[in-house]
């Protein structure tokens, strides 16, 4: 599956970035997260990669008959309405598991947003686990995971580093990207 991924991304005219972690677990964020197929290229990086990652998405979409494939590619459901259990959700995760990849887009919607949500950053915090900065570049067409984050506890100094990484990045739909925390 390794290969066919990889195949398939440089179809297209991907670039994939190398990436080889030494944990178990950890947290990658990704953005620019413009477009429905920020998905489907990330999820092929993944494969490529050989990164077991799981992905949280709406409880909404885990219906029959769905619901099965969704778990099987790595969804774990999540009840929007009830975001600030996420994080404690999360950490119970990491904290039951040997080994987990939790893939987060930090904008949380393909729209444009004016501020970007911080669960990821406490995930990464009270888990104790890494934080990975991953991204999709329509523009140049490359894709991969570059660089870990530093978690010292003070958010907005921390997400000055973040801002640094991402911009110039651009998305399939590049005014629906904004880096303001």
């Amino acid at each position: 599956m390794r290969k066919i991924a990889e195949w398939i991304l440089k179809l297209f005219g991907w670039d994939l970035r190398p990436f080889t972690p030494t944990e178990k677990k950890y947290v990658v964020i990704v953005a620019p997260h413009t477009s429905f197929w920020d998905f489907f290229v990330g999820k092929l990086f993944c494969v490529a990669r050989n990164i077991p990652a799981k992905f949280f998405i709406k409880k909404e979409f885990f219906f029959f008959p769905i619901r099965r494939a969704l778990r099987a590619i790595g969804g774990i459901p999540i009840d929007r309405k009830h975001a600030t259990n996420v994080v404690a959700y999360s950490v119970e995760l990491f904290n039951k598991t040997d080994d987990l990849v939790i893939i987060i887009t930090p904008e949380g919607t393909r729209k444009r947003v004016n501020k970007w949500k911080k669960g990821y950053y406490f995930i990464a915090e009270r888990a104790s686990v890494p934080l990975y900065a991953g991204f999709i570049d329509y523009k140049k067409k490359t894709c991969g995971i570059i660089k870990q984050i530093s978690v010292t506890g003070n958010y907005e100094e921390d997400f000055k580093h973040i801002e640094q990484i991402y911009r110039g990045m651009s998305g399939k739909r590049p005014k629906r990207f904004n880096l303001y925390p």
